[in-house]
């Protein structure tokens, strides 16, 4: 007979000890490496509280201190590392407008960007799987169905860039090769017009724009702004082709971004306004200029001499990662130091929109989007690589990942379903013991 008080206690101190893990993790990264005051991680957790999948969101870190400490069968040669997107998961992928004008769907978040086991992105990826489909209301049967659909076609599309069938420097998805709801979202932007964020975010005043000020929004200080300035030049250096004139880039208005993602608070956010090439404030452009620090990756992945000696600038890292694993790239691609501080360049595209979960009608909608996804994600893994000019990595990663998944993809994907549906009930699990915890409001203790 099974005393209840014995299992109770097991059970009783199992929790207590994983809930200062999740403390001791939140404590170290968000107070001591971040160093967000009181208010910013308050901020940070009421977002991470609005669902298991929004605290997965926002806790790379607790995922990685995890994920590191487990064996798999399937990591590629620590001696061949991977480019990684380092926190990929359902809600970083997206519409925007590419380079050359295209509306096309891809990663749009590479901020965590690191070289390591390709396997991390999968995992994590998967976990997100497990977690949007819950809130969709798919049993466990289904949540393993839609993982192994999306590892078997990350598995097909690395096969087929191993045997020259594609060419990962040319993949692309856009509407033509797109399905489901991907195929619409793309279809809908095309009637979006270009002035649509412009005219969300500036006014006309005297036949020219400003930023409005909003919730959002705000004027920046003098010095901040003059700081801001005084880096811009910089900026223009390392862009890496500046096919406007010189006028193009110069700074019409400057405002501080409020409102940030969920890992980015506590990061510097600016939204510069830049001269038009049309009649005057008709054809302006909106830059983000982000902060970005170390890569969370870094923290739990093998020390690359390799990798530091190139990228110790943060915004460079970023603006290469993303050049790297995206056929056409922002031309607005560039990076800056501020006051001691990292930031990158980017353009906030008037296109960028991603999958909302109710747009999402059925089974075979979720399929048809994890199906882009993944071939989404061997493309990064295979393109950030040998074929990247002047690339980080001297050989071809989808050699080296197919070398690792093995002759049969059955295996793999069944191996990484049931851990990541495993690993999403903890996710579930320390959501509840997080939010005991941030409700009480004592942080750092």
């Amino acid at each position: 007979m099974i005393d209840n008080s014995i299992t109770e206690g097991v059970i009783r101190t199992r929790t207590k000890l994983r809930q200062q893990a999740l403390i001791s993790v939140f404590n170290e990264f968000d107070g001591k490496i971040m160093k967000l005051g009181n208010g910013d991680r308050a901020e940070k957790y009421n977002k991470m509280l609005l669902s298991p999948f929004s605290f997965y969101r926002g806790s790379a870190y607790l995922f990685y201190f995890d994920a590191t400490r487990q064996y798999f069968p399937y990591h590629s040669s620590p001696e061949r590392p991977t480019w990684i997107q380092g926190d990929l998961h359902f809600e970083n992928f997206g519409a925007f407008r590419s380079e050359d004008g295209n509306l096309v769907y891809d990663v749009n978040d590479f901020d965590e960007g690191y070289v390591g086991s390709y396997l991390y992105d999968l995992l994590r990826m998967s976990v997100s799987i497990s977690l949007v489909c819950r809130q969709l209301g798919y049993s466990l049967e289904e949540q393993w169905d839609c993982i192994e659909t999306y590892v078997k076609e990350y598995y097909k599309q690395i096969q087929a860039f191993c045997d020259g069938k594609d060419d990962p420097g040319k993949f692309i998805i856009d509407e033509d090769s797109a399905k489901g709801p991907v195929k619409k979202l793309l279809k809908k932007l095309e009637k979006r017009k270009a002035e649509h964020f412009l005219d969300k975010v500036t006014s006309l005043m005297q036949d020219d724009r400003i930023f409005l000020e909003t919730e959002e929004l705000k004027v920046p200080g003098a010095a901040e702004q003059e700081m801001l300035e005084h880096a811009w030049p910089f900026y223009q250096d390392t862009l890496n082709s500046r096919k406007k004139a010189p006028e193009h880039y110069k700074i019409k208005d400057i405002a501080v971004k409020h409102g940030s993602g969920t890992a980015s608070i506590g990061l510097d956010r600016y939204y510069i306004l830049i001269e038009g090439e049309g009649q005057k404030g008709a054809e302006d452009a909106v830059l983000e200029a982000k902060e970005v620090r170390v890569p969370v990756p870094a923290y739990f992945m093998p020390y690359s001499e390799s990798f530091w000696h190139y990228f110790g600038h943060q915004g460079k890292r970023v603006t290469a990662t993303q050049q790297a694993m995206h056929h056409k790239a922002d031309p607005y691609l560039g990076f800056f130091t501020m006051d001691d501080r990292h930031f990158y360049v980017r353009e906030r595209s008037p296109y960028k929109k991603r999958i909302k979960l109710e747009e999402i009608d059925s089974f075979e909608d979720m399929e048809r989007t994890l199906i882009i996804m993944a071939r989404l994600t061997a493309k990064l893994h295979a393109r950030a690589d040998a074929d990247v000019n002047k690339g980080l990595l001297p050989y071809h990663s989808e050699k080296e990942i197919a070398r690792a998944m093995g002759p049969d993809p059955n295996p793999l994907a069944r191996h990484l379903s049931h851990w990541a549906a495993a690993y999403a009930d903890q996710v579930e699990i320390d959501y509840k013991l997080f939010k005991e915890w941030a409700e009480t409001g004592v942080h750092g203790s």
